[in-house]
């Protein structure tokens, strides 16, 4: 796939947590050409139950930071963070169940978990991925990856928003709160439709995880990502 109009990184590779191979020390893959901008993608995964020679299902969530971004789209964003399956604050209207009173209050809202199928020989995920950028705007990805060894290829598209469930533990006690929260992808240099592509590798937090005794259930992620309108 290529880029005509090239804007930055985009969010996703959060996938990559899903395969990790028993070569740690093998070099990492060299990011596709996506024939514009990108950014680097530094961050971990991670995955339950953890990833083993025996293929079966998973899910997973992620964390990372968006660096390094180059762009040929004015006005662009340069850093930002990104996110999958991790549980965000955000501030709402709560209701006083006694009085039926409001006020503002800051509870937490669950991002879509991403789910896989694999081992750590080969393995496919989807998910939606949450870029917040340094201008204080966000973008929206639907993506899907497919992986195998140290190596995991992600495409995605940019979406309108990503619809949050509330997490009901963190609500005051006597208050209520709106059941979900949603996002809206409103960064204007990455308007939905656009396509993501990001190629990456991982490996385990920690030398003691591998494939075939303990498992792998925390991987750093780290690649290139790239988004922009397919030509």
């Amino acid at each position: 796939m290529s880029v005509r109009r090239s804007a930055i990184v985009l969010a996703a590779g959060l996938t990559a947590a899903v395969l990790w191979v028993a070569h740690p020390g093998a070099p990492p893959a060299e990011a596709q050409n996506t024939g514009g901008g990108e950014c680097q993608l530094q961050g971990v995964a991670n995955l339950s139950p953890p990833l083993t020679t025996t293929s079966g299902g998973f899910a997973y969530n992620f964390t990372g930071n968006l660096s390094s971004c180059q762009s040929n789209v004015a006005g662009a964003p340069t850093t930002g963070t990104v996110s999958a399956g991790v549980q965000l604050p955000e501030t709402v209207t709560l209701r006083n169940i006694s009085t039926g009173g409001t006020t503002t209050g800051t509870v937490l809202y669950q991002e879509p978990i991403p789910q896989g199928s694999g081992s750590c020989g080969s393995s496919t995920t989807a998910g939606e991925s949450l870029a917040a950028w340094g201008d204080g705007k966000n973008t929206v990805v639907d993506y899907s990856t497919t992986g195998a060894l140290a190596a995991v290829q992600l495409q995605g598209t940019v979406v309108a928003s990503m619809t949050l469930t509330l997490v009901a533990s963190s609500v005051p006690a006597g208050f209520t709160a709106p059941s979900t929260f949603s996002i809206v992808t409103d960064e204007p240099a990455f308007p939905v439709g656009e396509q993501s592509l990001a190629l990456l590798t991982f490996s385990p937090t920690t030398p003691d995880q591998n494939c075939v005794t303990t498992g792998v259930s925390s991987a750093n992620i780290n690649g290139a990502v790239g988004i922009g309108s397919a030509s």
